[in-house]
């Protein structure tokens, strides 16, 4: 199986510049291990389970609410079973079908 969480997480109560938490809650994504595409607006992580994934958001929330008074986190969760590398593979399939082919 396949899980594809895309969380996006970040205080509300320290201003306008916040890549400081959000380099926190990368850090504790990239020592899990699970693989990751970050983007401008959220990150793509991949686990064999939904229990890992919200594990995993759980630890970022963890690593920010010591010194938040708000945290904000939007998350989506994709889970299908007999997908592998869903990561690469969407984004692959989706590219491919734009220039025209069937991947």
């Amino acid at each position: 199986m396949s899980v594809i969480l895309n969380i996006s997480i970040f205080p509300l109560d320290k201003g306008e510049n916040l890549g400081e938490y959000v380099a926190r809650a990368m850090n504790v994504i990239k020592a899990s291990g699970l693989p990751y595409v970050m983007g401008p607006m959220g990150t793509a992580i991949e686990g064999a389970s939904v229990q890992e994934v919200l594990e995993l958001a759980a630890r970022c929330y963890a690593e920010l609410e010591p010194d938040c008074e708000r945290v904000y986190m939007m998350m989506n969760v994709d889970a299908r079973k007999g997908r592998t590398e869903g990561l690469r593979t969407k984004v692959e399939s989706v590219q491919a079908k734009m220039a025209g082919g069937t991947a």
